[in-house]
């Protein structure tokens, strides 16, 4: 165990963790998934010379599709069944099934995905008997350096808890590795291994902070976990089988600096000049997107969005989340040596390979 945090008022740091986990264990889940997918038959079988000897006996034989098996974990959060997971522990899943730590096994249907957030909404489809939940924290409250529990099925290994602490609270999906997903993460060093995925992170309460989503295979002890704050927000959303808003307007960017711009500048074969200026570069606009529609070009600069100063790529990202869709935003920009307003609608994102 890496952190040496104190233990939380009136428990001994041998209790506490035990504590938690009691609290919030008979909640946490194994989720057991089978999905159908295509298989290329063997290419000897479809070669004109064997089938001109052997015909057709041994291709049909060959299965053009086959079963893949997954597992990971979740945890209940409502009386009726509602499980928290992430998106790629259940997404394109034929048959879900559930057991709990008590050994209660259940047939579950998965009520939406959001590859976004990798966040999914699994739901028992017969619940028997008392359900346990787990009770959610806050995660805008958690501190570098508090206390963190991992609770999950690694490895098909039921209910095992891990302990370290809080490292960072903003570790963004591009540093993670993962910049195709729109999370702000936090990090931590609980141990967090294959099966975890969907899994919850607990405070020293034994409340959800965190839904465990990733591990750095280049790295030992960091973990990271989606803010549950951010699983409130879009849980009945995916609960009702309803599409997440994702607003976007289509652009690849990075934030810009003077020093960049003197650099860029300082070369001479750079394409544009660049102002020395802070905010945020166009370094693609992408095709039939809101971008192009509005006239950006690869170049320019914007600065400000409705009249608030912008100063670097995350601040943007965060405005277009928050803007909602079919929002019309109003950009100030500098083309070379011109300063420009461009008037850009926000729409639904389509290919989350895509940036804002």
């Amino acid at each position: 165990m890496q952190a040496q945090a104190p233990a939380p008022v009136g428990t001994s740091s041998s209790s506490f963790v035990a504590a938690a986990v009691a609290k919030t264990g008979p909640a946490v889940v194994r989720i057991d998934t089978e999905k159908t997918i295509a298989s290329q038959a063997e290419p000897l079988f479809e070669d004109p010379f064997f089938r001109e000897f052997f015909g057709d006996r041994f291709g049909a034989q060959i299965p053009r599709e086959r079963q893949v098996r997954g597992q990971g974990s979740g945890f209940i959060t409502q009386k009726d069944g509602i499980i928290l997971t992430n998106a790629h522990v259940v997404s394109g899943a034929d048959r879900v099934t559930v057991t709990l730590k008590d050994g209660r096994e259940f047939a579950a249907v998965v009520q939406g995905t959001d590859e976004v957030t990798d966040l999914a909404v699994v739901k028992i489809e017969n619940p028997a008997g008392d359900l346990p939940i787990a009770t959610l924290g806050n995660s805008a409250q958690v501190q570098v350096g508090d206390w963190a529990i991992a609770v999950g099925n690694p490895v098909g290994l039921n209910n095992t808890v891990t302990l370290g602490i809080i490292s960072t609270l903003t570790r963004s999906s591009a540093q993670v590795g993962i910049p195709d997903k729109r999370i702000d993460f936090l990090q931590t060093d609980a141990a967090i291994n294959p099966g975890n995925s969907g899994g919850p992170l607990l405070n020293e309460q034994g409340e959800v902070i965190g839904i465990n989503t990733a591990i750095r295979p280049d790295a030992n002890g960091i973990g990271f976990a989606i803010p549950i704050d951010q699983a409130k927000t879009i849980t009945n959303t995916l609960a009702m089988g309803k599409q997440v808003p994702h607003p976007y307007i289509g652009v690849q960017m990075r934030t810009m600096t003077p020093e960049l711009a003197r650099q860029n500048n300082s070369n001479p074969n750079s394409p544009f000049s660049l102002p020395e200026v802070e905010g945020v570069l166009i370094v693609r606009v992408l095709p039939n997107t809101p971008a192009e529609a509005a006239g950006l070009r690869l170049g320019d600069v914007i600065t400000a969005i409705d009249s608030q100063t912008i100063n670097d790529a995350g601040q943007l990202q965060s405005i277009v989340d928050g803007s909602g869709l079919n929002k019309s935003l109003q950009l100030n920009i500098i083309r070379g040596d011109r300063a420009l307003k461009l008037k850009v609608v926000t729409s639904q994102l389509k290919n989350i390979s895509s940036t804002p």
